[in-house]
């Protein structure tokens, strides 16, 4: 039965047909958009509807002419274009901190964006090892809470977890409550951190812990998140944390002493670097001519010994000597593992 306030909704009803059925590529003749107000039992004539489409175009909204036979209207102008829609598909679908059911719910919302055509374009699927089976509210009120504090500038609390040999996850520091000064959130192959200060105890002090007290936290290993009263602590150490500087130098959101170092790749493997530091990272040709001196700032980490060794033979540290010793002795430590034969 037709809404008796069909009539007075005709412009809006326009203004969604235009959005959900015609883009750049899609357009509709004046007789489908008449129809389409019938399918809403709104009854328009060509004159009220050109009338309607010159209120929009007052409004905002880009509808053009198509140069068809015959002539069609169009939203050409949209909120988002296919690509930066399709871009956002990606996006969601490569993160593993999404299950597949939060995926396919976010990929959903984000089609909505689009007009019937371009859904169908925005139909893709991108698998992604490793997603967790399901997803809980909490893991978006975490990362809520944690939004919420940064725009507060109010300090957290949460218990610090672990996963253990069963793959469930145990408190560290017997459930003791972790109270930090939130910094930002980082997004990080595939996971969310929270970098945030917290000094150091005198536990901490006395065994020689390194005074860097701006620390990584996983923010799917954080819970019993709460937002606490207190304010943020302002100091010269939270002042100096640059955010891009440490996803530069930083493997995986590891923290270790920043050191400039020299390493020596083989031509052959040079894609591995410009991923890894970008296309800007500095290079010299090596007297071997086949080689190529990188000069770079990183973060000393297990990671990034890990990273090297990826490489094998195709890169050395040339400098400085105590990153050369350190890992010389992780490798060492490492072929240790597997024996007499890993000598021989």
């Amino acid at each position: 039965m037709p809404s008796q306030n069909a009539q007075k909704l005709k412009i809006l009803y326009l203004m969604q047909i235009f959005r959900t059925e015609t883009d750049p590529e899609h357009g509709l003749t004046m007789p489908q958009l008449v129809e389409r107000l019938a399918e809403h039992h709104v009854t328009a004539e060509r004159k009220s509807v050109y009338r309607d489409i010159e209120t929009l175009r007052e409004f905002g909204m880009d509808i053009r002419k198509l140069k068809r036979q015959p002539i069609q209207y169009a939203l050409v102008e949209r909120d988002f274009e296919l690509s930066q829609l399709t871009l956002l598909v990606d996006a969601v679908q490569s993160s593993r901190f999404l299950s597949d059911g939060s995926s396919k719910a976010l990929v959903k919302s984000v089609r909505q964006l689009a007009s019937t055509e371009e859904r169908k374009v925005l139909n893709r699927q991108v698998h992604v090892h490793g997603r967790p089976a399901s997803q809980s509210q909490s893991d978006f009120l975490s990362v809520d809470k944690l939004q919420e504090a940064i725009a507060r500038r109010r300090q957290v609390s949460f218990v610090y977890c672990r996963y253990v040999a069963d793959k469930g996850k145990a408190a560290l520091k017997e459930g003791r409550l972790h109270f930090v000064t939130p910094i930002n959130l980082t997004y990080s192959d595939g996971n969310y951190y929270l970098v945030a200060y917290r000094p150091l105890s005198e536990e901490e002090r006395a065994t020689g812990a390194p005074e860097d007290a701006v620390r990584n936290y996983r923010v799917d290993r954080m819970k019993s998140i709460k937002v606490t009263d207190v304010e943020v602590e302002r100091n010269e150490v939270i002042s100096a944390y640059n955010a891009d500087e440490v996803a530069r130098t930083a493997f995986s959101m590891y923290g270790g002493a920043l050191t400039a170092a020299k390493i020596k790749v083989a031509a052959t493997a040079m894609n591995v670097v410009v991923d890894r530091f970008g296309r800007n990272v500095n290079t010299a040709p090596a007297d071997d001519g086949a080689s190529v001196i990188v000069t770079v700032q990183l973060r000393e980490s297990p990671v990034f010994y890990g990273w090297l060794a990826v490489l094998g033979k195709d890169a050395e540290i040339l400098a400085p000597d105590g990153l050369r010793d350190h890992y010389v002795n992780w490798l060492e430590e490492t072929l240790g593992r597997y024996g007499s034969r890993a000598q021989e």
